[in-house]
């Protein structure tokens, strides 16, 4: 397969990019003219990545598009960077993968995302011992005792065959709503987006002096403010994002394709998540450090193959999986996986109930990252599925809390993004609108029998034992109010949702067949 012609999302081209005129027409687009200015333009391809929220599979066929870009023919540099959230969860053998991974497909820059600092400082500051690759974030400050202190670098240079790029990196400022109120965030601080804007911009001025004219962004701030740092800001030529999930495909005026204060083109990428996608951007820069051409290919990873080496290279540090179970039938995965009804997500927070003995339990839809096919499934299946690796815990909260904690998840329907995700359930049913309007909720007792629960006036006396995770449960997304230490939490255990997940399918009769079922209802607002 062709890289850059074959590939399943090839995309557009802007044969040439000028400067938006005085009078605000669009940008001239025209063929490059031969023999102009050829020995004074340079080249570069830029292989980029991002969320793929430690999902290996998907890093095992990323491993198999990196090779194709490194055999690819070019006439200039090639640079290969990745805009956060590579890592995720606490797991180290997890993360030790992610980061590994990073290595070996020679990536030199990555962004901090919020899940890179799921972790502790001191596991992350371990995983990174033998990183090949920058961590790059300008608008933090950590402090001077952590475990991560000078582990975090603001931006980077990169040189191929006498010409230099600037590499900047930011982290979100939304961290704390991602990763609840993990220890990494009272180690690091990071910037609201005003001063990071002021922050990229002071970093941007410290590489153009000097002598620097090419500079990326690795962004792990979200599509909307990547639009405002690109236009509020002067210098930058490029800013691969992440962060919101989102998926360019070309190079669209307006769109992907901005301008700077000072009228130069800013060209914005975001590649999807959990590595579904990759990139190659293809670009061509003036004398000057002006952008002046791109072409924008996306890979469906889904299309290569998971090659012996590197399965072979993730089982060296996670050990052979362990086949689980048959599934006999199974429906597709949702669509929309934060607002539908999802059967391969309840399987999990079945598990949980089962498991832990609740009464409910309650998992955020956001945290299921894959589906169940038909066939053999293995451990590292389950890790796919929910590859988030939290802490479970039981919690006792009352009707009131647990229809809150469904409002907010329902809240996503009005968003653009539809974040922070419905509520999947084990032990509750309920209807809610597409407008967002908790409709009714019922509680299903072990033995079959359902109660009413009033979403109007919700009790605060009478409580439930919730099987849950810690993201949840400390306020992870907002379901529930932020609080590092709540008193409704009953037990903790030092162990994940997928080990759960992973005995309880192995102790079902076999083969399984997963149904979808009508415990989440949408019906019209």
């Amino acid at each position: 397969m062709n890289l850059l012609i074959n590939a399943t999302q090839k995309t557009g081209t802007v044969p040439q990019i000028a400067p938006k005129t005085n009078n605000n027409t669009s940008p001239i687009l025209q063929p490059q003219k031969p023999d102009t200015f050829e020995k004074q333009q340079v080249e570069a391809d830029i292989f980029y990545i991002a969320d793929l929220h430690g999902k290996m599979t998907n890093m095992e066929r990323i491993c198999s598009i990196s090779k194709q870009f490194d055999g690819m023919k070019s006439n200039g540099a090639k640079l290969k960077l990745a805009s956060g959230d590579i890592l995720l969860g606490s797991s180290p053998v997890k993360n030790k993968v992610a980061s590994h991974f990073l290595n070996w497909i020679g990536v030199t820059a990555n962004a901090l995302g919020n899940h890179e600092m799921d972790a502790t400082p001191d596991a992350l500051a371990t995983t990174l011992s033998d990183a090949k690759y920058n961590l790059l974030a300008a608008n933090v400050t950590v402090k001077p005792d952590s475990p991560m202190a000078g582990k975090i670098q603001k931006s980077k240079i990169e040189e191929y065959n006498g010409e230099k790029f600037g590499i900047i990196g930011t982290a979100p400022s939304d961290a704390l709503e991602r990763v609840g109120t993990r220890e990494s965030l009272q180690d690091i601080t990071i910037d609201d987006i005003d001063t990071t804007i002021k922050k990229v911009q002071e970093e941007v001025n410290n590489l153009k002096a000097q002598g620097i004219n090419k500079i990326i962004v690795l962004s792990h701030i979200g599509k909307d403010m990547d639009k405002r740092l690109a236009q509020e800001t002067d210098g930058i030529d490029i800013i691969l994002g992440g962060h919101t999930h989102d998926l360019y495909k070309g190079v669209k005026e307006g769109d992907n394709l901005l301008y700077s204060k000072s009228g130069e083109p800013v060209l914005l990428t975001q590649i999807g998540k959990d590595g579904e996608f990759a990139g190659v951007l293809k670009t061509v820069f003036d004398k000057d450090g002006k952008l002046i051409k791109a072409q924008n290919n996306v890979m469906r990873s889904g299309v290569y193959t998971r090659t012996l080496p590197f399965k072979t290279a993730v089982e060296s540090i996670i050990g052979k999986p362990e086949i689980l179970a048959e599934i006999k039938t199974a429906p597709p995965a949702p669509k929309n996986r934060l607002l539908e009804n999802n059967p391969h997500g309840n399987v999990i927070v079945d598990a949980m109930r089962h498991e832990l003995g609740t009464d409910v339990a309650i998992l955020n839809a956001g945290n299921i990252r894959g589906y169940f096919p038909e066939g053999k499934i293995d451990s590292r299946r389950i890790s796919d599925i929910t590859p988030f690796e939290d802490k479970m815990m039981i919690c006792e909260l009352s009707e009131k809390q647990i229809v809150d904690a469904i409002k907010v998840g329902a809240k996503s329907f009005e968003k653009s993004d539809y974040k922070p995700g419905i509520l999947l359930v084990s032990g509750l049913e309920y209807t809610v609108t597409d407008k967002g309007e908790l409709k009714d909720l019922q509680y299903v007792n072990k033995d079959g029998s359902k109660s009413k629960i009033d979403v109007n006036n919700p009790s605060e006396t009478r409580k439930f034992t919730v099987a849950c995770d810690d993201f949840f449960a400390y306020g992870g997304d907002n379901y529930l109010p932020v609080n590092s230490n709540p008193d409704y939490v009953v037990k903790k255990f030092d162990v994940d949702k997928n080990v759960y997940t992973a005995n309880y399918i192995k102790n079902l009769p076999q083969p399984l067949e997963i149904k979808e079922d009508d415990r989440i209802k949408i019906i019209k607002g």
